[in-house]
C-alpha cells in the first residue's frame, strides 16, 4: 500500500518525450507502493509504439481524439470516452488516427521508469515537434526487456 496520498494538478509530476509523444507521469510506481503507474499521454496522429506486451495489465481511457487499438488479432477503434482493458502478456499497440490524449493505467506499477529511461525530460508540456529525432527502436526494445516488455520491430 502507498504511504502517501498523491494529488497532482495539471502540469504536476515528471513529463517525458517518448517516441514522438508527451508522457506525463500522474502517479509513479514508486509512489504507489508498486501498485500502479498512471500516465497521461499526448500522442500525435500516426505515432505510437510498435506491437508489444506488458508484464501486467494495461487500461487505456481515451480523453481526446481517436485511436485504433490492435489487441492480439482484434482491431478496435475508439474515440473520447472509449475504454480498453488489456490483460498481461497480450500483444497490442495503439495507433492514433488523430492527435490523441490518453489516460493509461499500468498494474503493477513501474513502467514509468522505462519511459524515463527511453525518453527525455520534456522542456514543455506538449508533444515534441515533428522534426525531433525518434529513439532507435532496437535500443528501446533492449531497454524494454529489463522492464519485462517484449516488442516486435517492423521488418
Amino acid at each position: 500500500m502507498a504511504d502517501n496520498v498523491i494529488a497532482r494538478k495539471p502540469g504536476g509530476g515528471d513529463a517525458y518525450w517518448v517516441m514522438g509523444g508527451l508522457y506525463e507521469i500522474k502517479a509513479a510506481g514508486g509512489e504507489t507502493g508498486g501498485g500502479v503507474s498512471v500516465v497521461e499521454m499526448t500522442v500525435p496522429a500516426g505515432m505510437g509504439p510498435p506491437p508489444h506486451t506488458h508484464p501486467g495489465s494495461e487500461m487505456i481511457y481515451v480523453l481526446e481524439g481517436t485511436v485504433r487499438m490492435h489487441i492480439d488479432d482484434q482491431v478496435v477503434e475508439g474515440g473520447a470516452g472509449s475504454f480498453f482493458y488489456i490483460p498481461e502478456r497480450t500483444w497490442e499497440r495503439f495507433e492514433p488516427l488523430t492527435d490523441a490524449r490518453l489516460l493509461v493505467i499500468y498494474s503493477p506499477g513501474g513502467i514509468d521508469r522505462f519511459f524515463a529511461e527511453v525518453g527525455e525530460l520534456a522542456p514543455t508540456r506538449e508533444a515534441p515537434p515533428s522534426e525531433h529525432p525518434l529513439p532507435s527502436l532496437k535500443a528501446v526494445t533492449e531497454v524494454g526487456l529489463r522492464y519485462g516488455l517484449e516488442m516486435r520491430l517492423p521488418d
